[in-house]
C-alpha cells in the first residue's frame, strides 16, 4: 500500500550578524570574514559586498591553452612563481601578488626537498615593506602563529607531516595589495635566468577582490591580538563541527517509508522559509547500491535543481562512512545530514526515487526549517553528478578533462566531491581543477593536482575530517579500491555573474582504469541553467567492489582479462597490470606472478549468452612466463600452454586444444603451472583477452 514520507519539521530562528558598522561602505576585517564563514545562510544570498575569487597556484606554465594539447596537460605543477626579486640582500619569489581592496581566504601548501617548508613565508600588505605576517611556511600554515586548528592545520594527522598538506583557513585582509613571496637557501635565479632549485614547493591561495566599495581592515599583528576571542570562538565552533558523531535527533523524527524498485515518495514545504537541515537514513539488503540507486530531487519554486544519488548528496558515495564537515555529515550507523541552507519564497518540494532493483527503506528523515525573508539576492540551492563509467586515467596526451559543472546565470559556486573507483596499484588523481568564470578564456582556478585540490597531498591514503575538506576513505589513492574526496566552500566561494565552467583533469601515469562520479554544490537567482541534468542511468549502474565491476561483465563473444575476479587467496601475486601502454586491449592484463609448478590460480565471471564455442586467448609472453593448464568449469580445454618468449614481452593469440562451454551466469577460469622456464622456480602468466565464437 503507498505511504507518504512523514517528514518532522522543526521550525528555528535565524540571526544574521552585520557585515558592516555603515550601510553605504561595509567593513571588511577579521571579525566580518570569521562571522560570515560561520554563518551559513550567507552563502544562500548574492555576495553583498560584491567580490571575485581567484587563484594563484604553482601550476605548469606550459599550461596556455587547450589548443596545445601537450603544454596543457603538462604536470611540472611545483616551484613556479611569478618573478623573484632581491629584498635586503635575499632572494624572495612572489607566490600571489593583487590589487585590494581584498582577502587571502585559503592558502595551501605542500613541498619536498631537505628543507621540506623550512623556508620563509612572507605577507606584504598594502603599502608596507616590512612583512605583516612572516615565519617558516609550517608555522604560517599548520603551526598556529595566526590560528588555531582548525583555521590552521595539516592533513591527514595520520600521515607523516613531510607528507601532509598544509591548510590555512583564517582570513587575511588587505586594503590596496598584497605580496606572497617565499625564500629559501634551495630556491635561486641562475645565469640563465631560470630558477635552480633543490625543493619541490606546491601552492594554491585563493582570494578575493571585493568589486563594491568597501572599508577595510587590514590584517596586523594588533587585529589579531584584537580579535583573538573571536578566533578562538571560531575555532571551537568549527571543531565542535568537525567532530564525527552522529546527530541527535527527536525520538518521535523516526518515520518508515518503504520504496519498491521505480517507487518514489515526495513531500512538500510552504515558503518563504528556508531548509536548514536535512537528515535521513537509507536501508536495504544490499547498501552500497542503495545509496547510489536511490536519488534525491529537489524543486524550489517550481524549479528543480537539486539532482544526485543519496549518498552522493550527503557526501559519502556508495560506502556508509563516518564523515564530518561544515555542510555535510554521516555516522558509521548509515544516518545522514546536509546542513545547506536552501531558501525558497513559495514552495519546496523534496523527492526520493528507488532506481534500484531492491526494496529501500527510508528512516529518520528530517527536515528543520527556518524563516527567511525572500529578496532580490536570495539564491535557489543545486547540485549536478553524473558518473563517468570505467573511464581509463592516462597522462601525458592521452590526458582529458572531465566536466563537473556548467552553469549559466548568477550564481555561487560553494563545493564538489568525489567517489572513484581505482583498479590499479597507483595514484588516479594527478589531474587539475580548471575553472573559468563568465567567458574566461584562461581559467582564474589552475591547480596542481586533484588531492591539492581536496587539501591533502602526495595521494596519501589516510583519513582526515575537517570543517572545510575530508577524505573518509582514501583506500583507493594508491591501491584498488575507493576513494571519497569532498571540498566544501565558506569565504573561498566562487561567484558568477554570467556562467561558470568546471573543469577536472583526468591524469595518471599508471594507466588506471576507474569509475569516476563528481557532485557539485552551488547557488544561483531563480531562472539559472546547469549541465549535466539528471542521470537516472548512471546512478542504475552496478556500484564496484572489484575491478571487475568497473571492467564489465564478460559476454559470450570476448571477456577481457581485467574483467576475471580472482577466488579466493591464490599463491603468490595477482594484479592488473597496465604498465606496457598499446600493448594490451585496453592496456590492461591480467598478471599472476611469482607461481611455482602445481599452484592454480581460479577466476570467476558472469555469462549472459551460454552455449558451446571455441576459444583463443591472446596471452602474453616473456621471458619469465611458464607453461600452463587451462581450465574452464573444472574441464580441461587448453594443455601445455607455452608462454615462454626470450626476446621481450609480446602478446600471442593461442587456439585453445577443446571447445569451451559457458553457462549462464557464473563460470570459472582455472589457471594451473606446469613448468618454470629452465632455471627458475617460478613464474608470470598474462591473460589480455579471450575470445568465444561458433
Amino acid at each position: 500500500m503507498k505511504r507518504t514520507l512523514l517528514i518532522t519539521l522543526l521550525t528555528c530562528t535565524l540571526s544574521l550578524p552585520a557585515i558592516g558598522a555603515n550601510d553605504s561602505r561595509p567593513t571588511v576585517s577579521i571579525a566580518t570574514l570569521l562571522r560570515e564563514m560561520t554563518d551559513r545562510s550567507a552563502i544562500a544570498r548574492w555576495p553583498d559586498p560584491a567580490y571575485t575569487c581567484r587563484q594563484a597556484s604553482s601550476y605548469e606554465r606550459l599550461s596556455v591553452s587547450p589548443e596545445d594539447k601537450c603544454g596543457w596537460f603538462a604536470n611540472k605543477d611545483h616551484t613556479e612563481f611569478l618573478r623573484s626579486e632581491m629584498r635586503n640582500g635575499r632572494e624572495e619569489f612572489v607566490m600571489m601578488e593583487a590589487d585590494g581592496p581584498g582577502a587571502i581566504v585559503r592558502f595551501w601548501m605542500t613541498f619536498a626537498g631537505t628543507s621540506r617548508g623550512q623556508g620563509t613565508l612572507r605577507v606584504y600588505i598594502d603599502d608596507y615593506d616590512t612583512p605583516a605576517i612572516e615565519g617558516t611556511a609550517f608555522d604560517v600554515l599548520s603551526g598556529g602563529l595566526l590560528a588555531g586548528a582548525p583555521l590552521s592545520t595539516s592533513v591527514s594527522e595520520l600521515s607523516p607531516l613531510e607528507d601532509r598538506g598544509h591548510n590555512l583557513y583564517f582570513p587575511i585582509p588587505y586594503a590596496r595589495r598584497c605580496k606572497v613571496t617565499y625564500q629559501t637557501d634551495e630556491l635561486r635565479t641562475g645565469p640563465d635566468g631560470r630558477i635552480e632549485s633543490t625543493a619541490i614547493i606546491f601552492y594554491n591561495i585563493n582570494y578575493r577582490t571585493y568589486t563594491s566599495p568597501v572599508t577595510v581592515v587590514p590584517y596586523s599583528a594588533r587585529e589579531l591580538k584584537r580579535n583573538a576571542r573571536l578566533i578562538e570562538q571560531t575555532n571551537r565552533l568549527l571543531a565542535e563541527t568537525a567532530t564525527p558523531a552522529p546527530p541527535a535527533f527527536r525520538p518521535d523524527a523516526r518515520p518508515d517509508a518503504v520504496l519498491a524498485p521505480g517507487e518514489s515518495r515526495d513531500f512538500t514545504l510552504e515558503g518563504p522559509a528556508a531548509v536548514s537541515l536535512l537528515g535521513m537514513r537509507i536501508q536495504a539488503d544490499d547498501q552500497m547500491q542503495a545509496l547510489r540507486s536511490t536519488a534525491i530531487s529537489i524543486s524550489f519554486d517550481g524549479e528543480q535543481t537539486v539532482w544526485a544519488p543519496v549518498g552522493d548528496f550527503f557526501t559519502v558515495g556508495y560506502h556508509p562512512l563516518a564523515t564530518k564537515t561544515w555542510y555535510t555529515e554521516a555516522s558509521a550507523d548509515g544516518m545522514m545530514v546536509s546542513r545547506w541552507v536552501m531558501p525558497f519564497a513559495q514552495r519546496c518540494t523534496i523527492t526520493l526515487t528507488n532506481l534500484g532493483q531492491q526494496t529501500v527503506t527510508i528512516d529518520n528523515a528530517t527536515v528543520r526549517t527556518i524563516p527567511w525573508q525572500w529578496d532580490e539576492r536570495s539564491m535557489h540551492f543545486g547540485t549536478t553528478w553524473q558518473q563517468y563509467t570505467g573511464i581509463y586515467a592516462m597522462g601525458d596526451e592521452d590526458a582529458c578533462d572531465l566536466t563537473f559543472a556548467r552553469l549559466r546565470g548568477r550564481g555561487v559556486y560553494a563545493g564538489d566531491g568525489v567517489a572513484i573507483y581505482n583498479t590499479n596499484d597507483g595514484w588516479w588523481g594527478e589531474g587539475d581543477e580548471k575553472i573559468y568564470v563568465d567567458g574566461e578564456r584562461f581559467p582564474s582556478h589552475f591547480g596542481t593536482g586533484s588531492e591539492d585540490y581536496y587539501g591533502y597531498a602526495w595521494c596519501r591514503p589516510e583519513v582526515y575530517r575537517h570543517p572545510f575538506i575530508a577524505q573518509p576513505s582514501g583506500s583507493g589513492n594508491l591501491a584498488v579500491g575507493y576513494t571519497q574526496n569532498t571540498r566544501v566552500r565558506a569565504l573561498d566561494a566562487i561567484p558568477f555573474t554570467r556562467q561558470l565552467d568546471f573543469d577536472m583533469e583526468l591524469f595518471d601515469w599508471s594507466r588506471t582504469r576507474i569509475n569516476y562520479a563528481p557532485v557539485t554544490f552551488w547557488y544561483m537567482l531563480p531562472g539559472g541553467e546547469h549541465r549535466p541534468g539528471p542521470s537516472a542511468s548512471d546512478a542504475r549502474e552496478r556500484v564496484a567492489r572489484t575491478p571487475g565491476d568497473v571492467f564489465g561483465s564478460a559476454t559470450a563473444v570476448m571477456i577481457e582479462g581485467e574483467g576475471l575476479l580472482p577466488v579466493g587467496k591464490p599463491a603468490g601475486h595477482v594484479e592488473y597490470q597496465n604498465s606496457i601502454r598499446n600493448l594490451w586491449s585496453g592496456g590492461i592484463q591480467l598478471y599472476w606472478r611469482d607461481a611455482k609448478p602445481g599452484d592454480r590460480l581460479e577466476t570467476r565471471f558472469d555469462c549472459a549468452t551460454p552455449g558451446t564455442y571455441a576459444c583463443q586467448g591472446l596471452l602474453t609472453v616473456a621471458p619469465d612466463y611458464g607453461t600452463f593448464n587451462i581450465y574452464l568449469n573444472g574441464e580441461l580445454i587448453a594443455s601445455r600452454v607455452d608462454l615462454y618468449h626470450l626476446s621481450g614481452v609480446a602478446t600471442r593469440p593461442v587456439n585453445f586444444d577443446r571447445p569451451a562451454t559457458l553457462r549462464e551466469g557464473e563460470n570459472r577460469l582455472a589457471v594451473e603451472v606446469v613448468a618454470c622456464p629452465d632455471g627458475m622456480e617460478r613464474c608470470c602468466f598474462g591473460l589480455d583477452k579471450l575470445t568465444f565464437g561458433k
